[in-house]
């Protein structure tokens, strides 16, 4: 992401996953995972959300740890639906952030498998501070339900034109868990010309 970005390799559940590390320059709040889109259909720890997410998380004062699923980059393995990518998720958490403020994010699949992250998390007792869901995989993917109990700490982002992920989608998940969604209008699946304003927005929701 930027000079400072740290590249590692750390042992995970199917073999190595490759991890990129961008601290803040003082002490940090805590450390934030972020989760990628789709691994078959081009998703790395690269792509530009994840990235501006990545951006507002060292802003705000927290370390932002983006890692490649298996099977994507250096990461070993192959693609799982869900199921592996979940235990990759978890096991960068334990590596990287084992105690301490714990912020976990994701975009599209990403979105998807941090919400599973999340209730296994808050399950155990662990102190999530804050929850990102962008571009959520809701017409894909069986996501999980918030915990009730994180959904003031919770962002539910989406683009109005998003036509990868519609929209309709998203609130029908929302809708049961009294959920709030913030809605970006115009915006696509990616924020195409948006990005500044999906970090504000972001921004916005982590110093709140």
């Amino acid at each position: 992401m930027n000079a400072q970005t740290e590249y590692l390799v750390h042992p995970g559940p199917a073999g190595l996953l490759e991890l990129a590390v961008d601290r803040p320059e003082g002490p940090a709040q805590g450390v934030a995972v972020i989760a990628h889109p789709h691994p078959l259909h081009g998703g790395t720890m690269t792509n530009k959300v994840v990235q501006t997410l990545a951006r507002a998380f060292v802003q705000s004062g927290w370390t932002a740890v983006r890692f490649n699923f298996r099977g994507v980059g250096r990461s070993e393995g192959v693609y799982d639906e869900g199921r592996g990518e979940l235990d990759d998720l978890l096991a960068v958490v334990a590596a990287q952030a084992a105690q301490g403020p714990l912020c976990l994010a994701g975009f599209s699949f990403g979105a998807f498998v941090t919400s599973h992250a999340a209730a296994r998390l808050h399950a155990a007792g662990r102190d999530l501070r804050r929850l990102v869901l962008v571009g959520t995989a809701a017409s894909r993917f069986q996501v999980a339900t918030v915990p009730g109990e994180l959904h003031l700490q919770t962002l539910v982002l989406h683009g109005e034109a998003d036509d990868t992920v519609p929209l309709a989608s998203v609130l029908d998940w929302a809708r049961p868990q009294s959920l709030p969604v913030l809605v970006v209008p115009g915006g696509g699946h990616f924020f195409h010309g948006q990005l500044p304003l999906l970090k504000d927005l972001v921004l916005r929701h982590l110093r709140a």
